[in-house]
């Protein structure tokens, strides 16, 4: 993958109508990758879990947002600690979303990039 890094702002350089910040706080799914749009992962960085900042962050600055397809594809598994989360780090998003736009598969990209430390599996997983 080529990547370009840059100290600008991604509001400076592309329009805003044109970016998706992902938050796992996000009412809308995605369903699609949209070559046209760009794509914000992990926007915002911190070591600990604050409920709802990226997605004020978003909302702040009039962007689309959208949250990774896991509800809908994963199931919540058993565990000791009865801990599930949806908030993953910057490189687990990446390998989602890269392994998505190759196989067109959601249950392959989640796999691929959720592990089951975050309390999901997909169902065929959670049945054995």
């Amino acid at each position: 993958f080529k990547m370009d890094t840059t100290p600008e702002s991604y509001l400076d350089l592309f329009p805003l109508d044109a970016i998706v910040y992902l938050t796992p706080d996000s009412e809308n799914v995605l369903e699609d990758i949209d070559p046209d749009k760009v794509y914000v992962l992990g926007g915002l960085v911190d070591e600990s879990i604050h409920k709802q900042l990226t997605l004020r962050r978003a909302r702040e600055q009039s962007l689309q947002t959208a949250r990774l397809p896991i509800r809908e594809y994963m199931v919540k598994a058993p565990n000791a600690r009865n801990y599930h989360s949806e908030t993953l780090a910057i490189n687990q998003v990446f390998d989602v979303l890269s392994t998505y736009y190759e196989t067109r598969s959601w249950p392959a990209a989640l796999r691929a990039g959720v592990s089951s430390g975050k309390g999901y599996v997909l169902p065929e997983t959670a049945e054995q």
